[in-house]
């Protein structure tokens, strides 16, 4: 502005009121500065004005985006509950010391989807088979914990569900004579999963004495805590005979995920590797009426294709 208001002073003191040809020429080259000043100063607001626009477009953006970003998180939380892992709370002692009250573990839920089923040694949550928790206590979870719980950010707390640890499966027969030990298909199984202090077999006539064979499509559970565990042992006057059937297992807890100074894997202990503890269970399937079935089949094939020839 400084240059303007002496570019007008110097255009009035020439003869006659006229400016003075270096005057005259000098002041478009002023105006063209003040002129340059000027544009730069808009172009500079413009620049600052679409900077901020774009700030909070941004800004809108994101908070336009949030709803849908936390839409598909819990959609992936539920697919992953569904179909791959779930948290579980263990709520009783039942699985000392293997698992303590209050521990979480993760179940492995995925493998069962392509036909994987429990084997002797695991350690697997199934649902209630017939009214084993009768008496149980109830969960009275809030909105938050039932809203965790669904899309399995949390133990599921209103689910009626179990953990034990499979002792046998379909073929197998098991005995409990006396204290122990506990036997599958004749082979004694040594237990140092067993809380200390028990036996491996109890001495009561509720249950703790027993000689099963288990049906296909069953599995046989026991808890570690040998002496306080309500199990297949105390449940033999249900429908089930005591026996889980597979399709209620829910799968293999895998991990012991919480607290952290519990963390740690569930392997099948070295017990139930032991050599000849599957013959029986294999003899079972191969029974002579199912011998007889399998030669039978060939012998009709044949004979079809003779037949066939004529």
């Amino acid at each position: 502005m400084g240059d303007v208001a002496v570019g007008a002073r110097s255009g009035h003191e020439g003869p006659e009121g006229q400016p003075e040809r270096p005057d005259d020429s000098a002041s478009p080259a002023v105006e063209d500065g003040s002129g340059s000043g000027s544009e730069s100063k808009d172009g500079s607001a413009a620049t600052e004005r679409a900077e901020r626009d774009a700030k909070s477009k941004k800004q809108r953006s994101f908070w336009k985006e949030l709803p849908i970003l936390i839409g598909i998180a819990l959609v992936l939380a539920l697919l992953i509950k569904t179909f791959l892992v779930q948290a579980f709370s263990i709520p009783s002692d039942s699985m000392q010391n293997t698992l303590q009250q209050g521990d979480r573990v993760l179940v492995d839920k995925l493998t069962p989807w392509f036909g994987s089923e429990p084997e002797r040694g695991e350690v697997v949550v199934f649902h209630d088979p017939d009214n084993w928790l009768a008496g149980e206590p109830t969960a009275n979870p809030n909105a938050l914990q039932t809203v965790l719980s669904w899309i399995g950010l949390m133990p599921s707390a209103e689910e009626k569900d179990l953990i034990k640890r499979v002792i046998g499966v379909g073929g197998d027969t098991i005995q409990c004579k006396g204290t122990g030990p506990l036997t599958v298909n004749g082979k004694a199984l040594n237990e140092p999963y067993v809380y200390p202090g028990n036996t491996p077999c109890s001495v009561d006539e509720e249950g703790g004495q027993f000689k099963v064979k288990v049906p296909e499509g069953m599995i046989w559970v026991m808890g570690d805590h040998r002496q306080n565990s309500r199990d297949s042992r105390y449940n033999q006057s249900d429908k089930n005979h005591g026996m889980v059937p597979v399709d209620k297992v829910v799968g293999r807890a895998i991990v012991k995920a919480w607290p952290i100074n519990r963390w740690g894997t569930l392997p099948v202990p070295d017990t139930f590797d032991q050599t000849g503890l599957s013959d029986q269970a294999a003899a079972a399937v191969s029974s002579p009426g199912a011998l007889a079935l399998v030669g039978a089949v060939p012998l009709v094939l044949v004979r079809r294709k003779r037949k066939a020839s004529k």
